[in-house]
């Protein structure tokens, strides 16, 4: 008998001696889990039973099915999917098992299937995919505030290359991405795509952390911490490549920094390791008026098209800026499938442009949303990008409707993890995918009242809102504790770089 009481769907009311069971046919109460004496004919004392009722009438009485064990139950929160049908479960739970998602659902169905060894009572909070940060440079949030409201080229010659060549160092990449980590944990990022130097270490860390992580090993034509080179700065991408490949958490990428920084040659070799190690390729692109102009000069060309005439472009590329395209560039980008990272806090703060984000999602390019270094935003919030992103397009557009909340939420979410080629794997909360996500809490007075979870997360939450962090199935922050870093050293030896820091630009 126990297959007949799997012949109904959890019952529009559940009465708990325990947990609802999981059924199949619509009824209108199930009591479960309990011990039931039935007195009937044979006098059955069932001891762990079920009896379903649907109306006035006992449809069914029998053993109560077993639950599936998995490894964590995420239960009673406002669940916002970002799935295909962009579902918002009101009373919602995600079963994970391992480092995977198994089941998302309302919670009485999720507790009828599942018995889990740790269970986490998200009550009246949100639950969502974990954050994907599409462009940043992790270890250089120990250059925030070091040089503000400057051009870029000045900002990048007279303070952020000089530093590095006087600071980078393994040591200096290692404390700057444990910040990083941590401040991105605290925030809600789970994924974040990345261009430095010493990239094994900052994937050293990034893993130790618990993060996933693309990262880029950045290629330039003169001479860095690192490589003094391009040609050893491809060999070292090389390295890192074979040491990274079967990583569950660090995808290694090849990250030319720009074309206005790297010869045409470079940038062919940049491309044929990629091809060659089948790995990403992330690069700058068309960020300030002076590469379009540098490129017109030299090339005759747009960035994009002097690049697409080296046969650079293809898929599991991502573009970061994007913000001086014509029509002609965004054709390209979207025929070879090229993801773009927008950066509209850092944009601004340099006086960059406005990328037309817009055109480039008609056209069926994946956009996703970037915070850019900590040097240039000046933090690694991407709640604080998603809203910025909202607001700057619908400003420029004059249209209110110009990037909604849900949009904004997909560019953060799941359409980063499509501009990196990650969206079967990240980025929404659905069966088969890592189980990459955050508890947000919206008890605070400025979220209250709350009429809708999706414009709440854009255009009222803030990083510090996230109490619980997980990644692959592991929770690396629970109720605003981060439990993969120690957040004393980290911020102890990140203060303590900052003093040669000063010292490096006296």
């Amino acid at each position: 008998m126990i297959r007949t009481l799997a012949l109904f769907l959890t019952a529009l009311t559940a009465v708990g001696m325990g947990q609802p069971a999981p059924a199949r046919r619509p009824v209108s109460l199930l009591v479960t889990n309990g011990i039931v004496v039935t007195v009937d004919g044979s006098r059955r004392v069932i001891p762990r039973g079920a009896v379903a009722i649907d109306g006035r009438d006992i449809v069914a009485v029998d053993e109560a099915p077993a639950r599936r064990p998995v490894s964590l139950l995420v239960t009673n929160g406002i669940v916002v999917t970002v799935d295909g049908s962009r579902r918002v479960i009101p009373r919602g739970a995600v079963a994970i098992d391992g480092r995977d998602i198994v089941a998302v659902d309302e919670a009485p169905a999720i507790a009828a299937r599942f018995q889990g060894r740790e269970t986490i009572d998200a009550g009246g909070a949100v639950v969502m995919p974990g954050l994907v940060n599409t462009h940043t440079h992790a270890p250089m949030v120990l250059f925030r505030g070091l040089a503000d409201d400057l051009a870029l080229m000045d900002w990048l010659q007279k303070y952020i290359f000089p530093a590095e060549a006087k600071t980078v160092s393994p040591e200096f990449v290692r404390a700057g991405t444990r910040l990083a980590a941590l401040e991105m944990i605290e925030s809600g990022t789970t994924t974040y795509a990345d261009m430095y130097y010493f990239e094994e270490e900052i994937a050293r860390a990034t893993r130790a952390a618990g993060l996933r992580g693309v990262l880029g090993q950045t290629i330039i034509q003169f001479p860095v911490p690192d490589a003094k080179t391009p040609a050893e700065g491809l060999a070292r991408t090389e390295r890192f490549a074979k040491e990274f490949a079967a990583d569950d958490l660090i995808t290694p990428a090849v990250a030319p920094h720009a074309m206005y920084t790297l010869d045409a040659e470079t940038l062919k070799a940049c491309r044929a390791l990629a091809d060659r190690l089948s790995i990403p390729v992330i690069i700058h692109l068309a960020e300030t008026k002076d590469e379009v102009k540098t490129a017109d000069e030299k090339y005759h060309m747009t960035p994009v098209a002097f690049l697409e005439s080296l046969g650079f472009w293809g898929p599991r590329t991502l573009a970061a800026h994007g913000v001086h395209l014509s029509p002609a560039d965004i054709g390209v980008l979207a025929t070879r499938h090229v993801g773009v990272s927008h950066n509209p806090e850092s944009n601004m703060k340099l006086a960059s442009g406005i990328a037309p984000v817009e055109a480039m999602r008609q056209a069926g390019i994946a956009v996703g949303l970037g915070t850019d270094g900590a040097a240039s935003n000046n933090d690694l919030d991407m709640f604080e990008a998603m809203r910025q992103a909202a607001f700057l397009h619908k400003l420029v557009a004059a249209d209110p409707r110009a990037i909604p909340a849900p949009v904004a939420l997909e560019m953060a979410t799941i359409d980063g993890a499509r501009a990196m080629g990650m969206d079967k794997v990240i980025g929404s909360l659905e069966p088969g995918k890592r189980a990459d996500l955050l508890i947000v809490s919206m008890s605070s007075a400025r979220q209250t009242p709350m009429y809708d979870p999706v414009s709440h997360l854009v255009y009222v939450t803030r990083g510090d809102d996230v109490r619980t962090t997980i990644v692959n199935g592991k929770i690396l922050m629970r109720d605003r504790k981060v439990l993969t870093l120690d957040r004393l050293k980290v911020l102890a030896e990140a203060n303590a770089f900052a003093d040669k820091v000063r010292s490096a630009v006296r």
